[in-house]
């Protein structure tokens, strides 16, 4: 693995761009749970419009709104900064503050207002606001760059909690704030979260995201290869349990919160494997809050082992592995790395 880049902005300057973050996505969360209440389930799932990255359902739009006004009122002047965003085509740049001009930029901004739609939509399950921000390198910031990572859950019905993470690169587990927020009462109090410290999978959960029926085939026997070589040619196939969560950001939660020891999605490897061109994959945008797991000693990397770092678009395919732990990544990497010529090429 590549060693992690230092940042580049002066530490006093991160906290208080988290700061504004955490403000903004405490925002936008209050703004969708406000428009979920005002609007029929049904017109919040209206399709409004399909774009190269995925499906915008009115629900996405509203809180689209809700982001471009609230950096439009409340982002500071002298962080001029690009936004890329889901619901943003690449080839529309949307700086912020408005008035600030390309030449003003100084960060380059990515958002997924709502990771999770789709279980939200059903109130299956929380989504999650996701936000990385990295310095401004014209088209070649990418998610190595990332300096600065938070997320906000936004609740189902039934929830009266709304946790938010965030990190700042570099300092590792003791500069993550984690913070429990109580929709009810109105308050808040600090939360530890915990990846998992076991030193192997057996009787914990380990998925490979599968969601839909375009590659399951595959994919399913890409991991109960994978199983079989990581108990050996004479051991019993490990008692390993799945958790299919529909959300990048909820997937990396489950890692950071100490509820599953290992994520993989190797969807868009497959979908070129079988030669099928489907938009519904990983992009920048849902893996941008990595860097959160990573500074509490969690591993985000490529299947192939090397750092993930894709540009930062909404339409680039990021394939991804991510485990609680060193320990965890170190006993399942080989077998990946010895399986993927088989399976996807």
């Amino acid at each position: 693995m590549a060693p992690p880049r230092p940042p580049t902005h002066p530490g006093s300057e991160l906290e208080e761009i988290r700061t504004n973050l955490e403000r903004f996505q405490l925002h936008l969360r209050d703004h969708v749970l406000e428009s979920r209440r005002l609007n029929r389930p049904e017109v919040l799932a209206a399709i409004t419009t399909r774009t190269k990255a995925d499906t915008i359902y009115r629900i996405d739009r509203l809180s689209e709104e809700g982001v471009l006004e609230w950096f439009d009122r409340h982002w500071p002047d002298r962080w001029a900064a690009e936004l890329v965003m889901e619901g943003l085509e690449d080839a529309e740049k949307r700086v912020v503050p408005a008035g600030r001009s390309a030449s003003d930029l100084r960060l380059k901004i990515i958002i997924d207002p709502i990771d999770g739609t789709r279980g939200l939509l059903h109130d299956k399950r929380p989504a999650w606001i996701l936000t990385g921000v990295a310095p401004w390198k014209d088209e070649i910031s990418r998610l190595g760059d990332i300096e600065v990572a938070v997320m906000t859950e936004i609740p189902t019905t039934r929830q009266w909690r709304s946790d938010q993470v965030s990190a700042i690169r570099g300092r590792g587990r003791s500069g993550v704030r984690s913070v429990a927020h109580d929709l009810i009462r109105g308050r808040s109090e600090p939360v530890t979260l915990h990846p998992s410290g076991a030193s192997g999978f057996e009787q914990g959960f380990a998925s490979f995201a599968r969601f839909l029926p375009e590659g399951k085939g595959l994919l399913a026997a890409f991991e109960e290869e994978f199983w079989r070589l990581l108990s050996g040619p004479s051991g019993p196939l490990p008692v390993v349990f799945e958790d299919q969560y529909i959300a990048t950001g909820g997937q990396l939660y489950e890692l950071m919160a100490g509820h599953d020891r290992m994520i993989g999605d190797f969807r868009p490897m497959a979908f070129r494997r079988l030669g099928l061109k489907s938009g519904l994959v990983c992009h920048p945008y849902d893996i941008c809050t990595a860097l959160i797991l990573e500074e509490m000693g969690g591993v985000v990397q490529r299947p192939d082992g090397g750092a993930l770092d894709a540009p930062l678009t909404t339409t680039d395919p990021v394939s991804w592995v991510g485990f609680a732990n060193r320990e965890l990544a170190v006993k399942a990497m080989p077998v990946i790395g010895a399986l993927l010529p088989r399976f996807f090429t």
